[in-house]
């Protein structure tokens, strides 16, 4: 189907590429062909966006870019390539310049805040024991256990990094709210939509995990972005 774009799926903390995976299946399911999830390092914002950035630039023709959690910090960045056509907000992180993830969540604390813990490397970590209430409480019990066990862990000075240049501000922009969300509060999530005046917002009775939860609303989402950037 060489009509439709590639679409680039970007993962947030606590998580690889792998969290795309119903996501990725639904989108083949309809016909999407080029699909690309990058697996970022979570060791800063430039670093992830760079490596963000290397996948689009290998990409010959327009892309709709998607990011969840952290990773609309990520596309927020790396988000201003001329082949981006739009982007996607999955229970995300939308920074303006000069904030963070850390500044964004410190002024509206998530439910879950307290279930993050740093190791003595650096590293931050939701609590295993934690992580289904905390982040997928909508999930199965396996599905989130092993979202627990096999958890990427960010350097916690990642938190703090700001946008420099928001791609949002220059790009066409689809938001999904999790209004069930313990990891980003929901308001937080509507304030940062609104203010990016959005082609549509979307709530769904979801946890931050809507991605894995609700993966054929937020494919409905994608869709709508690749029919219209």
């Amino acid at each position: 189907m060489t009509d439709k774009p590639t679409i680039v799926l970007v993962h947030g903390f606590w998580g690889g590429a792998a969290h795309w995976g119903k996501a990725i299946l639904e989108l083949k399911g309809r016909g999407y062909d080029r699909l690309h999830a990058v697996e970022n390092p979570l060791t800063s914002l430039a670093e992830d966006a760079e490596r963000t950035r290397k996948m689009v630039k290998q990409v010959d023709g327009p892309v709709v870019l998607v990011g969840h959690s952290y990773g609309g910090a990520v596309i927020t960045e790396a988000g201003d390539l001329p082949n981006v056509t739009g982007l996607v907000y999955i229970a995300a992180f939308a920074p303006d310049a000069g904030e963070s993830p850390g500044q964004i969540s410190q002024e509206h604390p998530p439910a879950a805040f307290e279930n993050i813990a740093p190791d003595p490397d650096g590293y931050l970590w939701i609590k295993q024991d934690k992580f289904h209430w905390s982040f997928g409480q909508d999930l199965s019990e396996d599905d989130a256990l092993v979202m627990a066990v096999t958890q990427k862990a960010p350097l916690a000075s990642t938190f703090g990094d700001n946008v420099t240049a928001p791609a949002w501000r220059n790009k066409p922009v689809w938001y999904q709210v999790s209004t069930a969300d313990r990891m980003i509060d929901p308001d937080n999530e509507r304030r940062m939509a609104a203010r990016m005046n959005p082609r549509k917002t979307i709530e769904l009775d979801a946890s931050h995990a809507s991605l894995a939860s609700q993966p054929k609303a937020v494919v409905d989402l994608i869709e709508e972005a690749a029919n219209g950037a």
